[in-house]
C-alpha cells in the first residue's frame, strides 16, 4: 500500500503471480524500454521487497517473459538485515552502511549484506531479533528493514 492508501499494481509472470509470494524488485530490464506496459511493470522501488496480496484477472502478452504477465496488487515488506547493536531500536531510521566483512561462509552474510539495500540510503528498523555471532567481532543484531 502506498502512503496515499492506494494499492500498488504491477505485472508478474504467471508462475510468480501467487498470493503470498514475495520478490525483490531489482529495477527495470533494458530489453523492456520500448514496451507499452513498462510503466506498470516498473512502478516499484528498486531494491525493495514486495508480497503479492491479490491476483487480478487481467493478463497481457509479454515478449520478455515468453508468455503472459498477470496484474497483481503488492505491498512493500521488510527485508532481513543486521544493524549495530549499539543504539538499535525498533522504529528508528538508519542510514544503511554495508559492512567491510567479506566472509561469505558466515551464516549471517546475507543479513549483513541485505539484498537490495544500498549504501547511504535511509531505512526504518521495523523489528529487532537476536544478537548475531560475528566472526570478526562486530556487535550486531538481526533486524527487519523497510
Amino acid at each position: 500500500i502506498r502512503g496515499d492508501g492506494m494499492a500498488l499494481i504491477t505485472l508478474l509472470s504467471e508462475p510468480q503471480a501467487k498470493v503470498g509470494g514475495e520478490f525483490y524488485f531489482m529495477g527495470p530490464l533494458t530489453d523492456c524500454k520500448d514496451c507499452r506496459l513498462k510503466g506498470v511493470c516498473f512502478n516499484l522501488e528498486p531494491g525493495a521487497r514486495y508480497r503479492v496480496v491479490e491476483v487480478r484477472n487481467q493478463r497481457h502478452a509479454c515478449e520478455e517473459c515468453e508468455g503472459e504477465v498477470v496484474a497483481v496488487e503488492v505491498e512493500k515488506v521488510s527485508t532481513p538485515g543486521a544493524v549495530p547493536k549499539k543504539g538499535a531500536m525498533e522504529g528508528v531510521t538508519i542510514t544503511y552502511s554495508e559492512p567491510k566483512c567479506q566472509e561469505v561462509s558466515c551464516p549471517n552474510y546475507f543479513r549483513c549484506h541485505a539484498v537490495g539495500k544500498r549504501e547511504g540510503q535511509k531505512y526504518t528498523v521495523t523489528s529487532l531479533g537476536k544478537d548475531l555471532d560475528c566472526p570478526i567481532g562486530e556487535k550486531l543484531v538481526a533486524a527487519d528493514l523497510l
